[in-house]
């Protein structure tokens, strides 16, 4: 065979490659075509369903819509946070005599000077609305000491005046001693914003919880005024 009857095959042999590429894209423009088909029909079908269901509806128009802006997420003052967890854990010490701080009587109860001893009084009768409480129950002593001294502060910064802090009795301790109850005692008497605190009567929680009273907003040792007469208890600090 000549060279020159070599050019026909080759022709024939592309034009059986483009016919196979057109075949093959026409198959897949069909295919195309039926998936497109069928996603049509199946939302008809859906809108249908839901026209059944619900009844006539009116479409709302695309735009007049208020585009509300939410407001971004508060800041969370962690660095802060850290640096007044570190001075708290150099401020309350665990070996410091609560006698010596001012003012106590039986140990089960403290208040600041100028604090009269009918606040304690007042204390152990629940004569105040808890406006708070924390549960240190499980917990080890730097974090019971971390997330007591976080409670305290977070309590002043919403206004709030009247705590229950509950240590546990320890009876699932070591020789069934409240390992919490003295040192709780310890920190809530170095705080400058407690200015007072007592055993929980029985209701409150007994021997396993201390009401604390926090200072006002001014931190020097107001205690809240008396539901009847509206005005703090004798002896106490203003």
């Amino acid at each position: 065979m000549s060279r020159g009857g070599g050019k026909p095959a080759r022709s024939l042999q592309d034009l059986g490659t483009l016919r196979d590429a057109l075949a093959r894209q026409a198959r897949e423009a069909a295919e195309q075509a039926a998936r497109e088909a069928a996603a049509r029909a199946e939302a008809e079908r859906q809108r249908q369903w839901f026209s059944n269901a619900v009844g006539p509806v009116t479409a709302l128009p695309a735009g007049n819509r208020a585009q509300v802006a939410r407001p971004p997420p508060a800041p969370e003052p962690r660095q802060r946070e850290l640096d007044e967890q570190a001075a708290l854990r150099e401020a309350w010490s665990d070996e410091v005599d609560v006698e010596s701080l001012l003012l106590t009587d039986d140990g089960l109860s403290y208040r600041r000077a100028g604090v009269g001893p009918d606040v304690v009084t007042r204390l152990r009768r629940g004569e105040w609305a808890i406006q708070g409480q924390i549960d240190l129950h499980g917990l080890r002593r730097e974090e019971a000491r971390d997330q007591l001294a976080a409670f305290v502060r977070d309590a002043t910064r919403r206004g709030q005046r009247c705590l229950r802090v509950v240590h546990g009795k320890g009876l699932g301790s070591p020789g069934r001693e409240p390992v919490l109850k003295g040192k709780v005692q310890r920190w809530l008497a170095q705080s400058g914003e407690v200015i007072a605190f007592a055993q929980a009567s029985g209701p409150q929680g007994g021997a396993g919880a201390l009401i604390v009273l926090l200072a006002g907003s001014n931190g020097r040792g107001r205690v809240p005024a008396d539901p009847a007469t509206g005005k703090a208890p004798g002896g106490a600090a203003t």
